[in-house]
């Protein structure tokens, strides 16, 4: 090849290539830095007050305000039952606030018969602070220890219940006992969840928002409920039957065909609470069958 055209084109081509190379692995660096700095703002999406529906009605409800380990002062609704078979605490997914959750709060309370405390975390709704991993989980033992004091109950007999994120904070609560456990369209861990969504970024390695549920869920001995749609497109489904598969006997996963992340509930799925709220006790009697499609 003669050294001229070697000088006019193949070098010029090899230093725009090395140029381009060099803008794109920066780029792909500069994500990964806002990735790692805005962390908490791409997990947690809280509604402060005043937004949502803050008239409750249909249930009786009182405020529930109560402090976190580190001094802040959260808020939750409570919705005591007076014929309650049982008293179950909520724990909300990573959007919104209490006050976009009442018509789940009024099903819980009419179908399962229990008395029901929804709270929020730092940041949301009327809680002061600033969300992060340790500090909504530090908030749900606070709610917990709240509603074990108003209801007369030890923290072990409180059912604990949460959906997605929500999820990985009742595992987290089941790791020192309950009555039960139910999760909603929940995850593994979260970095498996980012993982999912963005395979061509190395969120496993850099990720400090752990919520490994999928680690601590061994640790709870009592029964568990799960569900999750085989359409997710926030959580995969996949991810959901890890943690399932991951849990100790007795247990039992219901999976809804076709049903997306937020897509509303089945009535079949608060009737399959409200049994399972019934016949579920200590040593895990009355699950029924481990796997379950509901239609």
């Amino acid at each position: 090849m003669p050294a001229d055209l070697v000088a006019e084109w193949i070098f010029p081509l090899i230093r725009a290539a090395t140029r381009l190379l060099l803008f794109g692995l920066l780029a792909y660096l500069a994500i990964i830095v806002l990735m790692v700095l805005f962390e908490r703002s791409l997990i947690f999406f809280p509604s402060p007050y005043p937004q949502g529906n803050w008239q409750p009605w249909g249930v009786p409800i009182e405020d529930a305000w109560f402090q976190s380990p580190d001094g802040l002062r959260l808020h939750g609704w409570y919705s005591p039952h007076p014929h309650a078979q049982a008293v179950l605490l909520f724990c909300h997914g990573n959007a919104g606030n209490i006050a976009h959750r009442l018509d789940l709060l009024q099903t819980l309370h009419r179908q399962a018969r229990v008395s029901v405390l929804m709270f929020d975390y730092r940041g949301y709704g009327r809680s002061e602070g600033r969300p992060s991993e340790s500090g909504v989980l530090a908030d749900a033992r606070a709610a917990r220890a709240w509603l074990a004091k108003r209801a007369g109950i030890e923290p072990r007999q409180v059912i604990l219940m949460g959906e997605s994120i929500g999820g990985a904070v009742a595992v987290d609560l089941a790791t020192d006992g309950a009555r039960a456990l139910i999760l909603e369209c929940t995850f593994s861990s979260l970095p498996d969840v980012a993982a999912w969504h963005y395979p061509w970024l190395p969120v496993r390695w850099c990720m400090r928002t752990r919520l490994d549920s999928v680690a601590k869920i061994a640790a709870y001995e009592g029964p568990l409920l799960q569900c999750h749609g085989d359409a997710d497109r926030i959580v995969p489904y996949e991810s959901g039957r890890r943690l399932f598969e991951a849990a100790r006997e007795p247990k039992q996963f219901v999976t809804y065909p076709g049903l997306d992340h937020n897509d509303p509930r089945p009535d079949r799925w608060y009737q399959a609470i409200a049994h399972f709220v019934s016949e579920s006790k200590p040593n895990g009697t009355g699950l029924g069958a481990r796997d379950a499609t509901l239609d």
